[in-house]
């Protein structure tokens, strides 16, 4: 085996220094508020007999794919999972990623062209992230969910290229954040856009499963699709399977099977995962489905009357998501208090700088439609113990 090289080897212990070096976890040991499955579906035996059924019903038995969509691997789960998720979230055209990760830099790196903008919030998801950087588009961030920091930008980059007529301006923002559990103001800021005739493109990876009719996502529960030139949703969240999709055009869609490397260049899903996408569509639309989701808002509403009768709600950032981020500062610090949790089996993570800006690590509760009242009252009452105590 080759030894590691020097320069690589001092940045893990710069890493392990500042007590931030990740290591694998061994799963969700204890009571799960940690986990992006908001309606227990990546456990749900209906959802699993149902893929099942649907495999076996078309006499499908290939375990995978076998090459790229564009050449073996487009098998007819393809089609008609793409087709539901076109009608279902009403859109013209629906394109399966291998993962919400794979999406967003095939789409970033491939739209966006030379000589255009992109404005994207400051807190925007590193897979974004990273397709902006392979883009040959120039980018520039905006203050989170700040609509007159966003305006000024667009005003700015308008000025500067006003003889450009062909500029395309991209503004990108996620109508739930992952790490704060917060939404924009979709409304506000698609008013922006047609104003300034720029793009938004919406990241639903946090929304789809837990608002809208059906659990069909914020952008439709708002009835702005019509106005998005791009959404992504991912099946890894509240569907509790794995995979994600891109909502556009036609035209979209057909750039994107042309010119996306990440859908280019890899083996597509397998059908066992195809048709638990499509199981977890059919149980999300379902009577128990709807039961999990009206369960899910009982436990966020609770969780947010708790953390006011406790006093401890200066602490979080504001939320009506799943996702609820507690401000601990100090990457030992809120490991500590993790630690405490995890001693009385509880599964909360902390997240540490770098993956938050120095100064805003966090304790991030993920609930879900099974937690318990009792599990959530134990909980905040822990925390406002511990915080205290700091």
């Amino acid at each position: 085996m080759g030894h590691l090289p020097e320069k690589l080897r001092k940045r893990l212990i710069e890493r392990k220094k500042i007590n931030a070096l990740r290591s694998l976890p061994k799963g969700i040991q204890g009571i799960d508020f940690s986990s992006n499955d908001y309606l227990g579906i990546a456990k749900n035996r209906i959802v699993f007999e149902k893929a099942i059924g649907i495999l076996s019903e078309k006499e499908i038995v290939n375990n995978g794919a076998t090459g790229s969509r564009l050449l073996t691997g487009n098998g007819i789960l393809f089609t008609e999972l793409e087709n539901l998720l076109r009608d279902f979230h009403c859109a013209d055209s629906a394109l399966i990623f291998n993962s919400g990760y794979d999406a967003n830099i095939g789409l970033f790196s491939s739209v966006p062209q030379r000589d255009d903008i992109i404005l994207y919030d400051e807190f925007i998801h590193a897979s974004i992230r990273d397709g902006i950087k392979m883009s040959n588009a120039r980018d520039y961030k905006f203050k989170h969910n700040d609509l007159a920091d966003l305006d000024a930008h667009i005003l700015r980059v308008k000025e500067k290229g006003a003889s450009n007529k062909n500029r395309e301006i991209y503004i990108v923002t996620e109508s739930v954040f992952s790490m704060d559990g917060d939404s924009p103001d979709l409304k506000a800021i698609l008013d922006l856009c047609r104003k300034y005739k720029c793009q938004l493109i919406v990241d639903e990876a946090h929304s789809i499963g837990l608002f809208g009719s059906n659990g069909m996502g914020r952008v439709q529960e708002l009835e702005l699709q019509e106005g998005i030139f791009a959404r992504i949703i991912t099946f890894g969240k509240a569907l509790g399977c794995h995979g994600a999709a891109i909502l556009g055009s036609e035209d979209l869609n057909k750039y994107l099977i042309n010119y996306a490397r990440s859908f280019i260049y890899t083996t597509g899903l397998p059908a066992h995962s195809l048709a638990t996408i499509m199981a977890a569509y059919h149980f999300m639309t379902s009577p128990a489905g709807l039961k999990e989701r009206d369960l899910l808002h009982e436990n966020i509403a609770y969780f947010n009357e708790e953390k006011e009768r406790l006093g401890i709600s200066s602490f979080f950032i504001p939320s009506s998501s799943s996702i609820h981020s507690c401000i601990i500062k100090g990457n030992n610090e809120v490991k500590d208090v993790a630690q405490k949790f995890i001693k009385n089996s509880f599964d909360i993570r902390p997240i540490l700088s770098p993956t938050v800006p120095k100064g805003e690590e966090r304790l991030r509760f993920c609930l879900h439609s099974f937690n318990t009242k009792e599990d959530i009252c134990f909980i905040l009452q822990q925390l406002a113990h511990e915080i205290n105590k700091l």
